[in-house]
């Protein structure tokens, strides 16, 4: 991989990562046309989207920089220093705790399928492309149903946890993180660029622990090109992605995500048609 090649991959994980639309899948449609992922070691793959995703949290940090400073200060002040009941604790302090309990089933269910995530099969662009349907009709059904009525101050513990769920979904490749986990928020009830900030923040934690992890796991086969071209990769997509957050809340607080839905299901039928016409392997 060339240097050039992952400042390209950097940029798409940065402009997919918080659009609905899957950047696992545009990653790995990116890596085979560019021949870049080995059928060999797979696991390199994954480790490498998975620490490149680290400069689309330093995008969350740097864009949420104030919110996230505030959710600190008043969650330690508020169950540490003053030792406040919940009801009585501040947003930012009970946004804290949401972050908390959503975070909780993607950490159970990405530990106990870590092996199967890393696989091969997780890599197969007909998994990725039945996803980016599947999960597109989902989030259809959610636009249908969906009240668009709750603001962040509305998110109860249960509306965490389901979004949480939501979340672990997106363990499945072409499903997109920020898609699910913004799918589980308009089913709560929520606005759809609430849904989206929360799922930014919400992100946070299953970010860092993965993209830290596959990082540890990964210094043993980096050397110096491959140390470069995540630095290079990870440093675009912070950028990329910092304007792809910015985008996405200014959009969703007066559009729907129609064009994210037939945009998924328009990159699935892309993808199918490369593989059946043999331009790329599944």
């Amino acid at each position: 991989m060339s240097i050039l090649e992952a400042a390209f991959l950097g940029l798409i994980q940065g402009l997919t990562e918080f659009l609905p639309i899957s950047s696992t899948g545009h990653l790995t449609l990116a890596g085979k046309l560019m021949g870049v992922i080995s059928a060999d070691h797979p696991e390199r793959w994954t480790a490498f989207i998975a620490v490149i995703q680290l400069g689309t949290l330093l995008a969350v940090l740097i864009y949420f920089r104030i919110e996230i400073w505030k959710i600190i200060v008043d969650f330690l002040r508020d169950n540490l220093t003053q030792r406040k009941k919940y009801s009585e604790q501040s947003l930012y302090s009970r946004l804290g705790w949401l972050i908390i309990i959503g975070s909780i089933p993607v950490g159970f269910i990405g530990l106990g399928f870590k092996d199967f995530i890393e696989g091969a099969f997780t890599k197969n662009l007909y998994v990725i492309s039945t996803s980016l349907i599947v999960f597109a009709l989902v989030l259809a059904w959610a636009e249908k149903v969906g009240k668009f009525k709750k603001e962040m101050k509305d998110i109860t513990w249960k509306d965490a946890l389901i979004i949480g769920l939501f979340q672990s979904l997106a363990l499945i490749p072409g499903s997109s993180r920020s898609g699910s986990t913004i799918t589980g928020g308009l089913f709560t009830g929520l606005k759809r660029d609430v849904a989206a900030k929360f799922s930014f923040l919400l992100g946070i934690p299953a970010i860092l622990a993965s993209g830290l992890l596959e990082f540890y796991q990964s210094i043993h086969f980096l050397d110096a090109d491959g140390t470069i071209n995540l630095i290079v990769a990870t440093l675009v997509s912070a950028i990329s992605g910092y304007f792809a957050i910015d985008f996405l809340l200014k959009y969703l607080k007066i559009h729907s995500t129609k064009v994210f839905i037939s945009y998924r299901v328009g990159i699935a039928i892309v993808i199918l048609y490369l593989i059946t016409t043999h331009v790329i392997g599944a």
